[in-house]
């Protein structure tokens, strides 16, 4: 047996509450993913306007900092993760928009999103078949994604296109590893609660797409 690796014997009982959190979890991900497309396409439908993004992600982020942490364990939590979810939705819809304006912007839009989904499936299904511990990602990742939102203001003045090339390029990977840990967590009873779950996968998925797109856009946004 290789020393390096660990082997988790838990009991029964654990198994089931575990294998009950991951059903869960991935049942309101999947209502809230659906959900959220819907709300996007409704905000572009009414046209909204570029601040719609920014006012939606900070109301999400309230939500999210504020209030999550004080209803996760009620069922009034996942009325919260429905809105949560739903602005980020609405927030997409102008970011969306621009994308679809561009001639081939419904290839890149639909790319983006089988690109984002084959990334979950795949990171997902891996940490399920192994079942190994990605724990050890918890320290650097979140250190990456430090030194990604540093960039990321950075550039908003620099406005630098290799820069926001490589950011997003960067955000994928950590999005990626977070999808690793986040469902590790699960399987290894070391996350319980399958709001917060949902919520930390559904972030990553969000960001894993919006910076497909963004790569995608600079490649391919001017094919005719």
């Amino acid at each position: 047996m290789n020393p390096n690796q660990r082997v988790y014997a838990q009991p029964a009982g654990a198994i089931l509450e575990t294998n009950k959190v991951l059903r869960s979890t991935y049942m309101l991900l999947s209502i809230t993913l659906l959900f959220s497309a819907a709300m996007a396409g409704v905000s572009v439908a009414l046209q909204m306007g570029p601040m719609t993004n920014l006012v939606s992600f900070i109301g999400a982020l309230a939500l999210i900092w504020l209030v999550l942490p004080k209803t996760a364990n009620s069922a009034a939590g996942i009325a919260v993760v429905f809105a949560i979810t739903g602005l980020m939705g609405f927030g997409l819809g102008p970011v969306l928009s621009s994308y679809l304006a561009v001639p081939n912007g419904g290839q890149l839009v639909g790319t983006a999103l089988g690109g984002t989904g084959v990334i979950f499936l795949a990171l997902s299904g891996y940490a399920l078949v192994t079942k190994k511990d990605f724990s050890f990602l918890g320290g650097m990742l979140m250190v990456g994604f430090l030194v990604v939102i540093v960039a990321a203001v950075a550039n908003i003045f620099l406005a630098i296109p290799a820069l926001s090339l490589a950011i997003s390029s960067v955000v994928i990977l950590i999005m990626s590893g977070f999808i690793l840990f986040d469902t590790s967590r699960i399987i290894n009873g070391g996350e319980t609660n399958y709001i917060m779950a949902t919520v930390s996968l559904y972030l990553s998925i969000y960001n894993i797409f919006i910076s497909l797109l963004h790569l995608l856009g600079m490649f391919g946004g001017n094919d005719d």
